[in-house]
């Protein structure tokens, strides 16, 4: 049985076990415990978990400030994917940041991330943005972040 439930702090192994795998470590993007509960302790952050029969296998990390919300990660475990869990916590995210005020969602992408950038498409994300040089990969190797936006309104 597949469950999309609100996560917090008491679910951080969790979250951890599917960070360690869906982040490609040649760019830094994954976060530590340390800063997941940071996040938490903000009082402005949400978290989705995504499990099968129990085990996660994705999730999402939020945080709403004034009339706007950022989608900070979301990470599906290789192996999941493919299976619509992404699209599911896309959607929960967008609708979570709308029950909690907010007008419009951003987020950040790795101008070469075509699986996700094709995954915020499809979730009405529209590129606004571009951050040059954001990410580092191997080497000397330099990747521009994408910033895209969806509007929340009804």
């Amino acid at each position: 049985m597949t469950t999309l439930r609100l996560a917090d702090a008491g679910d951080i192994a969790a979250i951890m076990a599917v960070m360690a795998t869906a982040f490609d470590p040649r760019f830094g993007e994954a976060w530590s415990a340390p800063q997941v509960l940071g996040s938490f302790a903000t009082g402005i952050a949400w978290a989705r978990l995504a499990e099968v029969d129990g085990a996660p296998v994705g999730f999402t990390l939020c945080r709403r400030v004034g009339p706007e919300a950022e989608l900070l990660l979301i990470g599906v475990s290789p192996i999941s994917r493919g299976k619509g869990y992404g699209a599911a916590l896309l959607a929960l995210a967008r609708r979570d940041a709308r029950s909690r005020g907010a007008d419009a969602i951003f987020l950040e992408v790795r101008q070469d991330n075509t699986p996700a950038l094709a995954l915020y498409r499809r979730g009405d994300f529209v590129a606004v943005g571009r951050r040059r040089d954001y990410y580092r990969g191997h080497g000397d190797t330099r990747f521009d972040a994408i910033t895209l936006r969806s509007d929340l309104a009804e």
